[in-house]
């Protein structure tokens, strides 16, 4: 079976060309571009397109080479999504249909099926009353995708499963798995995964260990599903990602999970949650009796209501603050040593760097390391203000702020060299 169809040049892309309204079309002619922008990212672009041959719109996915080859992590990213995108085939998968690059324009492209109602997240939120039957069925579409990617040879770990990168047919009803830029590829079943990337309110707690394997995509899902059935994102009690990682690496499961009505979905978002040893995989839980049961009420917001005592995210948490840093009864007198080391990822598209603090402590003895993982958004977020956070979530004794914003900023320098260098107060 031949893969799809990559564009040669056996012409150059027509550009101006008033047929169809297109702005221009792909080097064979099959596929046209209209000027209409359905998204942008800081590093992509996405314009309705046409595909002659099969007569359907689909999504131009267009960047400009300077952006793509500003960094060898973007390079990357836009390189790997293609490629894995290109060796997917499956229902529930995003189809990808073609690629090439335009040098007198200076843009890479790729063409894909096209969603036209957007992300689950935004179509949630659009349609606040769903039966539970339709997220039912959502569910089982996206389970038969992951149970496609983590049997695929080699397998095939999301990494960054969330409502925002599942996409939408409202028409159809059709969910299918998309934005595969971080996606693992194993080179054997069973092989374990170390590098670490994605969205801290969906990152299973084994994430933070840095050797996982593909059940991680089994726990986001459960965080999707608790998304689509209270339309509250995963742990927006917290006000920081350093509040997150104390809940998530000490078993503390979201508020949202507790405002679940329905006590055999509840059971079955449990079962995504629990730990990985224990956790089943996407084609185990297509058997489980929530989703073969289709006769339920429909679904409205939950109407608010107090959190469990036990979830409060704030620093005076102190069940979570000692499963994280320890019961120690002479932490108070004699702070442990600490020896920090900051590095980062740069996400050019969302306009974020994913850092990740590693903090070695020394206690009465013992090594303690504790990886800690969080998005730096370029745009509204300042070392200094991130560096506080951390200090008063994780309870960071010997290292004064300003060290640590510093330690940032540098790491934040050595990505984007040419960006302008915060003042740090």
């Amino acid at each position: 079976m031949s893969g799809p169809r990559r564009c040669g040049s056996r012409r150059p892309a027509v550009v101006g060309d008033n047929t169809n309204g297109y702005v221009e079309t792909d080097p064979t002619g099959r596929y046209g571009r209209f000027e209409e922008l359905l998204g942008k990212g800081a590093m992509k672009s996405v314009y309705r397109g046409f595909d002659e041959e099969r007569g359907v719109e689909v999504a131009w996915n267009q960047a400009s080479l300077s952006d793509v080859l500003r960094t060898p992590d973007a390079v990357q990213r836009m390189y790997s999504e293609v490629q894995l995108l290109s060796t997917l085939r499956h229902d529930a998968i995003i189809g990808f249909h073609a690629s090439w690059v335009d040098v007198p324009r200076r843009t890479f492209n790729f063409i894909t099926e096209l969603f036209s109602s957007g992300t689950l997240r935004s179509y949630r939120l659009r349609y606040p009353r769903v039966s539970l039957r339709a997220v039912r069925s959502w569910a089982r579409q996206i389970l038969r995708g992951l149970a496609y990617l983590h049997g695929h040879d080699p397998p095939v770990i999301h990494r960054d499963l969330k409502c925002d990168n599942l996409l939408v047919n409202g028409h159809q009803g059709q969910v299918k798995i998309g934005d595969l830029g971080l996606a693992a590829v194993l080179r054997e079943a069973g092989q374990a995964a170390r590098s670490v990337i994605g969205t801290p309110e969906f990152m299973a707690p084994e994430m933070y260990d840095e050797e996982y394997n593909e059940l991680v995509d089994v726990y986001s899902f459960g965080m999707c599903m608790l998304e689509m059935l209270t339309l509250e994102y995963p742990y927006s009690e917290c006000s920081n990602p350093a509040q997150i990682y104390k809940k998530v690496t000490a078993g503390k499961l979201p508020d949202a999970f507790y405002r679940v009505d329905d006590d055999e979905a509840r059971r079955f978002i449990g079962r995504c949650l629990v730990a990985a040893s224990k956790r089943p995989s996407a084609a185990d839980l297509l058997l489980d009796p929530f989703l073969l049961d289709d006769h339920q009420p429909t679904l409205s917001p939950p109407a608010a209501s107090a959190a469990p005592p036990s979830s409060t995210c704030g620093s005076s948490d102190d069940d979570v603050s000692s499963s994280i840093i320890g019961d120690d009864a002479d932490a108070e007198a004699e702070p442990p040593r600490t020896d920090m080391t900051i590095t980062g990822k740069l996400n050019a598209e969302e306009d974020t760097i994913f850092l990740k603090v590693q903090i070695a402590e020394e206690t009465a003895g013992s090594n303690n390391v504790r990886n800690i993982y969080f998005p730096f958004d370029l745009v509204s977020d300042t070392a200094t203000e991130v560096a506080e956070e951390m200090v008063k979530e994780l309870e960071i004794r010997d290292r004064d702020p300003s060290e640590i914003a510093a330690m940032i900023e540098h790491e934040i320098q050595r990505l984007l060299p040419g960006r302008k260098q915060q003042r740090l107060v």
